[in-house]
């Protein structure tokens, strides 16, 4: 319970945060259809990442991600970058770009987390498969707008946890980091998406 109002309480102030932000920049010739279906798509992963966080704080008491700060840097868990999306003079290409490597980079810090526990298994297979669409999804707009580079990204360095613990303790910080980055894709998206 005390997860779940942390998270609401962060998630209002999140909100609040990007309403009271400078604007991005001019608005994009991306159709509609996308943005809107990208915006879905983040409310749909943050729902996912939500809960696989509330499942491992009421299975293993995994309830406090400020406190695997320090585990956090031993495993080496990385953070996406959205740094072409949150200037002033918005990068479509770029933004577009690292909004595709940022959840390529998630999909496979999710497969790391495979054989997380059985209980979770399904919670961890839905996030996987919702962020290997929203990505999918991405790559078809910037292939649709000529923006694509020649190949998708490769897979980079895989995570290897040594433990149940650290695969547990992994899962809470991958989807808190997971939530940071799909928060300023949210933003980016819905400025997009207004007239």
């Amino acid at each position: 319970m005390k997860l779940m109002a942390l998270q609401l309480l962060l998630w209002h102030s999140a909100l609040w945060t990007m309403q009271e932000a400078a604007p991005l920049g001019p608005a994009s010739s991306l159709p509609q259809s996308f943005l809107l279906k990208g915006l879905e798509q983040v409310r749909k992963i943050q729902a996912d990442s939500l809960e696989l966080q509330e499942r491992l704080c009421a299975a293993h008491k995994l309830c406090h991600p400020e406190e695997l700060v320090l585990l956090g840097h031993s495993l080496g868990i990385p953070q996406a970058s959205l740094g072409s999306c949150s200037s002033q003079a918005l990068q479509l290409t770029g933004c577009l770009s690292q909004l595709h490597s940022g959840l390529f980079l998630y999909q496979g810090l999710l497969q790391a987390l495979a054989g997380i526990s059985p209980e979770l298994a399904p919670t961890l297979d839905t996030l996987q498969l919702d962020v290997t669409d929203f990505a999918t999804n991405i790559w078809l707009q910037m292939e649709d707008l000529g923006m694509a580079p020649a190949s998708p990204p490769t897979p980079g360095t895989t995570l290897t946890f040594t433990s149940a613990f650290q695969r547990r303790a992994g899962g809470v910080l991958v989807a808190a980091k997971l939530q940071r980055f799909l928060e300023l894709a949210y933003r980016v998206l819905r400025y997009l998406a207004e007239p």
